[in-house]
């Protein structure tokens, strides 16, 4: 079921955005919306996304951002906390990141710390290898 789930889903820069902040466009507070967002302007604050976020090329975030999945063409100076991050090559971001997919073009740039939480099934299999070599040692 699960291989049917990833052909069907429509990639972020597919999705239909609900909202728009256009290039000129200033925004001093934060921003919370509960669908597809785009933003080409500034924000001033902290940015909540419900489903997904496109930052375009002469964008700007300075605050932190918290959304499922972030798409940065343009740059953010804060903390960044997704669930699957595409990092293009023209996107920037200064500040610390949480997310369980990345993906970096080159010429992005990310300064601050990384952190990505794995999936259930390597931990898992990374503890059944460590078992497997304490019944080897028992066996010998």
């Amino acid at each position: 079921m699960a291989i049917f789930s990833k052909k069907n889903k429509i990639e972020l820069d597919q999705q239909v955005i609900s909202t728009l902040i256009s290039e000129g466009c200033l925004l001093d507070g934060n921003l919370k919306a509960p669908a597809y967002v785009r933003i080409e302007g500034q924000i001033n604050g902290d940015v909540n996304i419900d489903e997904g976020l496109i930052l375009g090329e002469k964008a700007l975030i300075k605050g932190n951002v918290v959304t499922k999945e972030m798409i940065v063409y343009g740059a953010v100076n804060g903390n960044i906390n997704v669930h699957s991050l595409e990092i293009r090559g023209t996107g920037r971001i200064t500040g610390d990141i949480k997310t369980q997919v990345l993906q970096v073009e080159p010429g992005g740039t990310h300064n601050g710390k990384l952190s990505m939480s794995g999936s259930a099934p390597v931990n898992h299999s990374s503890k059944q290898e460590k078992q497997a070599k304490v019944v080897e040692a028992e066996a010998v």
